[in-house]
């Protein structure tokens, strides 16, 4: 069962990144990111699930927030605000 999740969500990966090339819009791009992200924060919890190895939810942690920090700097960017505003 944890196979077929794992390939579901290593697939829907691939998707995402086609969006996030391929992208109508910039807005669209910037979705698809946010989902990359999430869906390799999925991934590595099911391989820690699966292998036991616990370095995977420090890897995890850091592409969230790495993943968060990039969202909102994009956000700014698009609405042509400074960073400090």
């Amino acid at each position: 069962m944890i196979n077929i999740l794992l390939y579901v969500l290593i697939f829907l990966s691939f998707v995402c990144f086609i969006r996030i090339l391929f992208g109508p819009s910039m807005a669209d791009r910037m979705v698809a990111i946010d989902i990359f992200g999430t869906l390799v924060v999925g991934i590595c919890v099911l391989l820690v699930y699966k292998t036991g190895r616990l370095f995977l939810i420090d890897i995890a942690i850091a592409w969230i927030l790495l993943s968060f920090i990039g969202t909102i700097t994009l956000a700014k960017y698009l609405t042509r605000k400074k960073l400090d505003e």
